[in-house]
């Protein structure tokens, strides 16, 4: 009895297992209930169903069928609709049938980027009664979930919510407040598909082909095309490592049987190991928007630049790239991109230019056709990165639709410089998309803007008065301009708008290379010593020597001007007060000259071609001018300095006459300006301007002078 039992369970059990298995008929995870589909284009459609199997779509009086490849995958198109506040149900009959209820047909956008895009409804400003006046049941939303992957996922779950006082404190607020402006101005549903990541880099939103379209994206694009199985560089890659482990097994068998020594296996090569990091190229693309990739949409708003704001021009490739792959993904064209250009906001110590010089990357974006940039420096949070005003910068982003969109006769963009002319002592700069004219926000002349030229150093205020659509811009300490700058700092917030209100970006032009030009130096400073650094040694003796000319001065300079063995030229021009009043010992400090200066420099000023190092005037440095010994052990006390490393509060000692240290620093950034060491070793003397990117910051033991194809210091006194 009990055998038949068995025999019985084990036979129906078996013919389960031959029993042919259905795959119910499923649409992807964003498909849903109170979902918005793109007007004025074909609905596609698309999900998973038994190969073969007849699949039909049904909206309102429009059907298509389709039929499911050999992956399971299926996809309709029906004819296009126009928007309309009528709820439809969207059918899905094969094996079995879905209803999708109350599906609305009107403009989708996509909103991604970092936490400035995430940014809900309720951290913004006056949330308690935008979240209670929130009642939009036309606006729609729905949030992709955080997730990176490795390899493109073709499904994301989420749901669909209609706008109201309980739902729309989640919503992202740059999205949101546009969408209300949109809904209003055009009547229609619209729905916002918020994939955002507060925190994240651009370069995970990017698709492989995008890196792929940009030439100074070679590197990364190879990166990821090598972590790819399949590629050839992957295969390529496997392959040698797979051989090298074959004869590694080899060897260690036969060491194993002869009982001797082998040596360590093959490392997995690291190019083959996957990303693991969400902030890893392509693993947001992947995880959070492949999936969306052919879901009709009207275009893209996007907030995000302050995790690569170092970046400078580079950044404005990687938005190529970014906004080039998803259009080419997508298969609509160019469709419309619209972004925000991130606010002024302190970052620390940094340099206040590198800010400046992103917007201006940011900017050049434009350069793509249908796009276009938000500015926002009139509404910024100095201490806070994320301003909680984001009425506006939604209403401005969607200005930008209204008009590029959907033919409203309005002013979306803000005024942006056309060209500049020199006239006489003065700068002329015109302006488009001025909506009537420039002005000023609070009543006063035009902020933030300063000149240069031929004969100044670095730039200086300017004095600037409006004249319709120009802004005519003067000095006194300037006679020959040749260049300017607008609202050129992080923490800028001009007051220059169009007529609208629309405020005025960063921008400059001219000759900007005259922040270190040496005729301005001479006007203002008197050259003491000048010495090629090809002729370092234990004795300095320099090519020009005026010293005893001098007889009073009240600040000292010094420019250092290298060349690298690629050719960069690297300049720094550092102005202080004086430390002495001894000419003879503001050079460099060998063993004759008894020097020994340790502790703070006065009033610095600073100008600088080299990326990333503080520029400008007011600044506190920390001087080490001796020719002894010294340690790491910051016994001076000098704050942020190491103890464990040489830097900027290192400890002279015996011998006096020993390596020797010429280094000026600005303790503040934690920034060596330059460093003269070690002068005796000649060729294998230290020197270097900005940190050293390997190794002490101080340049201490890197013995590179000779990897400079020129090298040269040249001290000033003030007249």
């Amino acid at each position: 009895m009990r055998t038949s039992i068995v025999w019985l369970f084990t036979s129906v059990f078996v013919l389960i297992l031959c029993r042919p298995v259905h795959a119910d008929v499923r649409l992807p995870g964003f498909f849903g209930d109170h979902m918005v589909l793109q007007q004025q284009m074909p609905i596609r459609v698309w999900g998973w169903a038994d190969k073969g199997e007849s699949v039909t779509v049904t909206i309102g009086d429009r059907s298509a069928t389709a039929t499911p490849g050999a992956n399971g995958k299926w996809m309709a198109e029906l004819p296009e609709m126009k928007a309309s506040k009528q709820s439809h149900a969207l059918i899905v009959e094969g094996k079995n049938r879905l209803e999708l209820k109350d599906v609305l047909i009107g403009e989708v956008w996509l909103c991604s980027g970092q936490s400035n895009m995430e940014w809900s409804v309720r951290a913004s400003r006056n949330a308690a009664e935008e979240i209670a006046a929130a009642d939009h049941p036309l606006i729609r939303h729905i949030k992709v979930a955080r997730r990176p992957s490795t390899e493109p996922l073709d499904d994301i779950t989420s749901e669909w919510q209609v706008c109201s006082p309980e739902t729309a404190g989640a919503f992202t607020a740059c999205g949101y407040f546009m969408a209300r402006e949109l809904q209003q101005q055009l009547d229609v549903p619209i729905g916002l598909v918020n994939s955002s990541w507060g925190g994240t880099r651009v370069e995970p939103w990017t698709p492989p082909i995008g890196f792929q379209r940009v030439e100074a994206l070679r590197d990364i694009h190879q990166s990821v095309l090598g972590r790819t199985p399949g590629s050839a560089a992957y295969r390529k890659r496997l392959e040698q490592h797979v051989q090298a482990t074959e004869k590694w097994l080899a060897e260690a068998r036969d060491a194993l049987e002869k009982e001797s020594s082998v040596g360590t296996s093959p490392s997995f090569p690291p190019q083959l190991t996957p990303f693991k990091s969400h902030q890893d190229p392509t693993m947001l693309y992947n995880g959070m928007i492949h999936a969306l990739v052919g879901f009709p949409i009207r275009g893209a708003i996007w907030y995000q630049g302050e995790s690569n704001h170092v970046e400078g021009m580079l950044y404005t490739e990687k938005k190529k790239a970014l906004i080039n792959g998803w259009r080419e993904l997508w298969g609509q064209g160019e469709f419309p991109f619209y972004y925000v250009q991130i606010a002024p906001f302190q970052y620390g110590n940094e340099d206040p230019t590198i800010l400046a010089e992103f917007w201006e990357a940011q900017a050049a974006v434009q350069e793509l056709p249908r796009t276009g940039m938000v500015v926002i420096n009139d509404i910024a949070t100095l201490n806070d990165i994320h301003p909680p005003n984001k009425q506006d910068v939604g209403k401005r982003l969607a200005l930008l639709a209204l008009k590029n969109d959907y033919g409203r006769d309005v002013v979306a963009a803000s005024p942006s410089l056309i060209d500049f002319e020199t006239v006489g002592t003065k700068l002329k700069l015109n302006f488009k998309n001025t909506g009537g004219g420039l002005r000023t926000r609070d009543g006063q002349p035009p902020s933030h803007f300063e000149i240069a030229g031929t004969g100044t150093l670095g730039f200086k205020p300017a004095t600037a008065t409006i004249d319709g659509d120009s802004v005519i811009l003067e000095s006194d300490i300037v006679d020959a301009p040749n260049a300017f700058r607008f609202a050129w700092n992080k923490l800028a917030e001009p007051n220059l708008t169009g007529g609208t209100g629309l405020p005025v970006g960063a921008c400059r032009g001219g000759d900007v290379s005259t922040a270190v030009n040496l005729k301005a130096i001479e006007k203002d400073y008197r050259l003491v010593y000048d010495l090629d650094l090809a002729k370092l040694a234990e004795t300095i003796q320099y090519d020009v020597d005026n010293s005893d000319e001098i007889q009073s001065f009240d600040r000292v300079g010094y420019l250092v001007e290298l060349t690298t063995a690629s050719g960069d030229e690297q300049q720094l021009f550092l102005t202080a007060k004086a430390f002495t009043d001894d000419v003879t010992k503001v050079g460099v400090p060998a063993f004759e000259t008894k020097v020994m200066f340790r502790g703070a420099v006065e009033d610095m000023e600073v100008y600088t071609n080299v990326k990333g190092l503080v520029r400008g005037s007011g600044l506190k440095g920390n001087i080490e001018f001796w020719p002894n010994n010294y340690g790491m052990l910051n016994r001076g006390g000098i704050r942020g300095a190491s103890g464990a490393a040489y830097d900027f509060g290192d400890d002279p000692g015996q011998p006096q006459n020993g390596y020797g240290s010429m280094q000026i620093h600005h303790p503040e950034s934690a920034t060596t300006l330059f460093a003269i060491n070690h002068w005796g070793a000649k060729g294998n003397a230290d020197i270097g301007i900005g940190n050293n990117p390997s190794g002490h910051s101080d340049w201490t033991f890197t013995g590179n002078a000779k990897n400079y194809k020129a090298k040269r210091l040249r001290v000033y006194v003030s007249r």
